[in-house]
């Protein structure tokens, strides 16, 4: 009997491994396992996705699960290349179950053939490539942390990261990897940028001379003097840039590289689990601030300072003894469903609004002129509040309205008329085709390193090649060839969100908000006219592509249109 089979296998591209390298050894291996008993029919590669992820959460393993379901799936088994690879920790034991329930066998070359359900052997056997696996990326882990605390500590190198407001990026020499070298890849350092520099030195001469936070934001914002979100806006686009705020001043305050140290492990990539309730769905990575005492500072200075060690440590003492008479209380995290959280924002300084609690009202609050100097650059009250309460009735009755069923064509129509008539950018188009003809250049050097070619000369030529290549990629916006979506597709995807009046009559909190996020709703208050415009948006990769606004949505009247 000949068994056809469907190939499993996964790359990860954060150790710069070649997907198309991987994906071809892993395959032989598992062809030569099963070649004498039958033939691949079906591929399931993963690329880009780290081992840790459950089979759930990985486009390719999520779609395999589902295939299995189907009794007309065209595979009777599943063959993977190299077990590691496949099984993270126990994912094994909570993925093959749904295997042996559905009569799919499981094939790895570790136990020369189908894995048995019945052998302990076996279920120790691939019990043990899990545990392998999660020890393996731990190791690696620890390593990769041990050496590039040295790299800062020791040798004081910049690892990477955009540098801080008044400073730039400068080259530093080749990259003392040699086949990084060959590649292109260069160190930096940083420099003083002569139009920031002097602002880092005016903030902390008056910091020591007496004005506070809030007085140096507005001096600066006043002045005219760009803020770091306005100074790099190609890194700052969720921010508006208009005016300094407290938050910067004091990063800036507190950020010993000023002195001309080197500084490392500010912040962690922390991995917390999605649900306490279900640890088979795995950790989401969440970046965390680490305590000060966790940071790495280099022993030398090795960049030019902007200030004096003692200038530093005297605003360290300032800042401290400003919060020394504070008394701090224990606090107690109550979790309350915003179901608008992230997706309302301020029509006065379109930042999103937070969430607040008063006694029992959930309110979405602005406080722009509490972080920022304002300078009279922008009229803004000091507090701007909306009532949740005051916006859901509405906006339920809107969306039931527009999804209901002799409705549905009158939405399709709004959607699709509100399509952009083009989404080409011609500078957009410009920089892709630059980006291209970089990508050619760089695979012409690296033929000609390989041919024997001067190692200086092409370094040079690939240096050259990459900078030009990263500005072209920056001017790129990535969306230069999207065709407007038709009424059937749109219909479609109407369709597939599904009887949105019965979800919304029932649905608890969590649930309208998974509603609201699928339609990419977006509400903008206005609290002069208090009017909440709200806008939606449909994409056939996730909800984003066709924009249906709606404005004048009153929330304190109780009506819409």
């Amino acid at each position: 009997m000949t068994i056809r089979f469907a190939f499993y296998g996964r790359v990860s591209t954060e150790d710069q491994q070649d997907p198309e390298a991987s994906r071809n050894w892993q395959r032989a291996r598992a062809r030569a396992l099963v070649d004498r008993h039958g033939e691949i029919v079906a591929e399931f590669f993963d690329v880009g996705q780290s081992r840790s992820i459950p089979w759930k959460r990985r486009p390719q393993a999520a779609r395999l699960l589902a295939a299995m379901r189907d009794p007309g799936r065209g595979f009777d088994a599943v063959v993977v290349g190299e077990p590691q690879r496949a099984f993270y920790g126990n994912q094994y034991g909570l993925t093959f179950p749904v295997f042996v329930h559905y009569g799919v066998g499981l094939w790895v070359p570790e136990v020369g053939g189908a894995v048995d359900p019945d052998s302990e052997a076996h279920d120790l056997v691939m019990s043990v490539f899990g545990g392998m696996s999660k020890g393996e990326r731990s190791r690696i882990k620890i390593r990769v942390r041990s050496a590039m605390t040295a790299q800062a500590r020791v040798e004081g190198r910049f690892l990477g990261g955009r540098p801080p407001y008044g400073y730039r990026l400068a080259d530093a020499g080749p990259h003392p990897n040699p086949a990084k070298a060959a590649d292109g890849k260069r160190l930096h350092r940083l420099e003083p940028d002569p139009d920031t520099a002097p602002m880092v030195r005016r903030i902390f001469a008056e910091y020591l001379a007496g004005r506070g936070i809030f007085a140096i934001a507005e001096g600066l914002t006043r002045d005219g003097v760009a803020s770091p979100s306005a100074s790099d806006p190609g890194r700052n686009r969720h921010r508006s840039g208009v005016a300094w705020s407290k938050g910067a001043i004091r990063v800036i305050l507190s950020n010993p590289r000023y002195t001309g140290r080197q500084v490392w492990n500010k912040q962690r990539k922390e991995e917390v689990l999605i649900d306490v309730d279900d640890v088979a769905l795995g950790h989401e990575t969440r970046m965390q601030w680490n305590a000060r005492d966790k940071w790495i500072v280099s022993d030398e200075v090795v960049h030019d300072p902007l200030i004096d060690t003692g200038t530093f440590e005297r605003a360290q003492q300032v800042m401290a003894a400003k919060g020394a008479g504070r008394t701090t209380r224990e606090r107690h995290r109550t979790r309350h469903c915003y179901v608008l959280r992230g997706l309302v924002h301020c029509g006065l300084c379109n930042r999103r609004m937070q969430g607040q609690q008063s006694r029992d009202l959930l309110l979405y609050r602005c406080r722009f002129p509490n972080e920022y100097g304002l300078a009279n650059k922008i009229e803004h009250p000091r507090n701007v509040y909306l009532a949740e309460r005051d916006l859901l009735g509405p906006l339920d009755d809107w969306l039931s309205t527009c999804f209901a069923p002799h409705r549905v064509a009158e939405t399709v129509e709004a959607l699709y008329q509100a399509q952009p008539d083009t989404d080409i950018d011609p500078a957009a188009v410009v920089a892709a085709r630059a980006v291209k003809e970089c990508d050619q250049a760089l695979a012409r050097h690296r033929a000609a390193l390989e041919a024997g070619a001067d190692p200086h000369l092409v370094t040079r030529w690939i240096t050259e090649t990459q900078a030009r290549r990263a500005e072209a990629l920056a001017r790129s916006t990535g969306r230069v060839d999207r065709p407007r979506m038709d009424k059937q597709d749109i219909e479609s995807l109407v369709r597939r969100l599904g009887d949105i009046r019965h979800t919304l009559a029932r649905a608890d909190r969590d649930d309208k908000a998974q509603v609201y996020r699928q339609l990419r709703l977006h509400a903008t208050y206005h609290p002069g006219t208090r009017i909440v415009r709200i806008e939606t948006t449909i994409d056939p990769d996730g909800w984003g592509y066709g924009k249906c606004p709606r404005g004048d949505l009153n929330p304190h009247a109780l009506y819409g249109h």
